[in-house]
């Protein structure tokens, strides 16, 4: 396994923050990690970048994905797009990162149980009465 990153693993020093982004499967596409960077949901040592950013070893990346965030320090540059558990290792999450999405992910699985949703939608004469309270609000 170690073999075949050291093939994919580029020489050359000069890599983009978008195609870095992409190499390591936090998005789907080239394209989205761009409009990602653009949009300010990925954050490159502590501040927005652009997607031609050229990538170091070492620096902190902050990705948003959704309603999680992750911090990851980059330990391996890479160009190619590789396997999901090669992809794993030219990162690592910090402590910090992890636990706090633990923590997050605990938060959203509480609230969805104070906060059932109905198995069925309402029918006309339920819509009526949900929008007679909410008209009394």
């Amino acid at each position: 396994m170690q073999q075949k990153l050291k093939k994919s693993v580029s020489e050359a020093p000069a890599i983009r923050l978008d195609k870095w982004l992409w190499a390591c499967r936090f998005y789907k596409t080239r394209a989205i990690a761009k409009n990602m960077i653009e949009g300010g949901k990925v954050h490159y040592n502590g501040q927005r970048c652009k997607a031609s950013k050229t990538v170091e070893l070492g620096a902190t990346v902050k990705v948003t994905q959704g309603t999680d965030e992750k911090h990851v320090i980059i330990q391996v540059l890479a160009e190619k797009r590789l396997a999901a558990t090669l992809a794993q290792m030219l990162y690592t999450e910090t402590a910090q990162s992890v636990e706090l999405r633990l923590q997050r992910a605990e938060l959203r699985k509480t609230n969805s149980l104070f906060a059932p949703h109905p198995d069925t939608k309402p029918d006309k004469k339920e819509r009526r009465k949900l929008l007679l309270l909410k008209s009394q609000q």
